[in-house]
């Protein structure tokens, strides 16, 4: 599991820095995030979450049923999208309640 960040759309914000529980994310020095060690990156996907500029996708690799695909999520009025793009291009975007995710 690893995440990918797309320099392109990196705003530099660092967001994602401060919460990798592993101290996996750095900055180049020309401001964008990258990841220094992909190999141990623990798949929570904390970084994913909190970049607003969708520069952080997931990748749901093969192990565990995503056959490659990537994740982002944005995050709009108290409801996180997660949009999931397939190997072949489809997309598919799941809507969630922040406050109803996890009420039992």
């Amino acid at each position: 599991m690893s995440i990918r960040i797309n320099q392109d759309a990196c705003v530099g914000c660092q967001k994602c820095i401060h919460v990798c529980p592993g101290s996996l994310i750095d900055m180049l020095d020309n401001g964008k995030a990258y990841m220094r060690y992909p190999k141990n990156c623990w798949g929570c996907a904390s970084c994913v979450k909190e970049c607003q500029a969708g520069a952080i996708s997931f990748y749901l690799g093969a192990d565990m049923g995503g056959q490659g695909s990537t994740m982002k999520v944005q995050q709009k009025d108290g409801l996180l999208y997660w949009t999931i793009t397939a190997p072949t291009g489809s997309v598919r975007t799941i809507e969630i309640d922040r406050h109803k995710s996890n009420t039992y």
